[in-house]
């Protein structure tokens, strides 16, 4: 799901489109039993969420691929992003085995979003881009953002 636009973290995440985990679409109750609040503070409201974190290389290289088990108020938050470190980057995500049409908030180190792509189209190996250095990424159900009015500059906070 993640193509870095820098080289060595692309390569380590290219798994993101080359398959493997959880195939089945279930998820797996490992991941649903490790959830995280994540609050997006926008002009219509504090929208909670119950997301499941992404913290190293090889959870943010699996995502949400081959998962049919989302909920409303569920995801992933892609955090710290980059995994490996360093200071927020410019990012392109893809939707390569994912069958969920997804919403993505980029968001900035400040935690304001910069952009949201929604309603991502299934399977498509077309690039996302950020458009900017973001520091997280935010993956919610497609329409989510457009249903609770979540818009780019409002900000998301969870537990760090």
């Amino acid at each position: 799901m993640i193509r870095c636009l820098a080289l060595p973290v692309a390569l380590v995440l290219a798994g993101c489109s080359a398959g493997g985990g959880d195939r089945d679409g279930s998820g797996t109750a490992q991941a649903a039993a490790k959830t995280i609040p994540v609050t997006v503070h926008s002009a219509s409201g504090e929208h909670r969420f119950q997301v499941e974190p992404a913290r190293t290389v090889a959870e943010q290289a699996q995502g949400l691929m081959y998962r049919t088990d989302l909920t409303p108020d569920g995801g992933m938050l892609f955090a710290p992003y980059p995994p490996d470190g360093g200071p927020p980057r410019e990012t392109s995500f893809w939707m390569k085995n994912t069958p969920t049409p997804l919403d993505i908030l980029y968001i900035r180190a400040d935690g304001t979003i910069a952009r949201i792509a929604e309603n991502t189209t299934p399977f498509s190996e077309a690039q996302i881009p950020s458009g900017e250095p973001v520091a997280a990424v935010l993956e919610l159900v497609g329409g989510r953002s457009a249903e609770l009015g979540i818009a780019e500059g409002d900000r998301v906070t969870w537990p760090r």
